[in-house]
């Protein structure tokens, strides 16, 4: 039987709560209305007086400013477009992540360059590479091989764009490994 385990789901979006009319708990607020305009220094219950009079919510849109400032506006709306620019901000950051490119020490010219369009491919998205060897056998006693193909195929790909070493060529018991980077 197949236990399933649940995913820690995280929250959607990071969307910081604005106080809106009644919630607002300052004595005084420097007011904006709704088209931009200051309208100075009001008490809150006068504030939110003269937005219900235009149809509109008052919305604490920086409350650490002395007095805090209030907006004048359209609760639904602001929210919708904080969380379009939360979206937006989270669609355009990129998570790096390592991928691997196995090799080997009796690798063919063609399979070599096959990996090495993977790995360009895998830089220029912003990812990192893990070129690996996973030696077998009598392929342990010669691992120098297997160091002179990883620092060839740095090299290869250092030609087409400037890359930085991560992690040197190590070898861990039968594995020979570097991490490589686009600078």
């Amino acid at each position: 039987m197949r236990i399933h385990r649940h995913r820690v789901r995280k929250p959607k979006f990071d969307i910081p709560e604005y106080r809106t009319n009644r919630q607002i708990t300052a004595p005084e607020l420097r007011v904006v209305d709704e088209n931009g305009l200051p309208l100075g220094i009001l008490k809150t219950s006068e504030a939110i007086r003269i937005a219900e009079e235009r149809g509109f919510d008052l919305v604490e849109v920086s409350p650490k400013a002395e007095p805090p400032v209030a907006k004048i506006l359209d609760h639904g709306q602001f929210k919708y477009q904080k969380e379009k620019e939360v979206r937006k901000q989270k669609i355009q950051s990129h998570e790096v992540d390592i991928k691997g490119v196995r090799l080997s020490v009796r690798i063919g010219e063609h399979d070599f360059e096959i990996r090495r369009q993977q790995a360009k491919k895998f830089l220029e998205r912003g990812d990192k590479v893990r070129p690996e060897i996973v030696l077998r056998g009598r392929e342990k006693a010669h691992a120098y091989l297997a160091d002179e193909i990883i620092t060839r195929f740095v090299k290869s790909l250092e030609s087409e764009f400037p890359i930085r070493t991560e992690q040197a060529v190590t070898k861990q018991g039968g594995r020979v490994t570097a991490i490589i980077a686009r600078s």
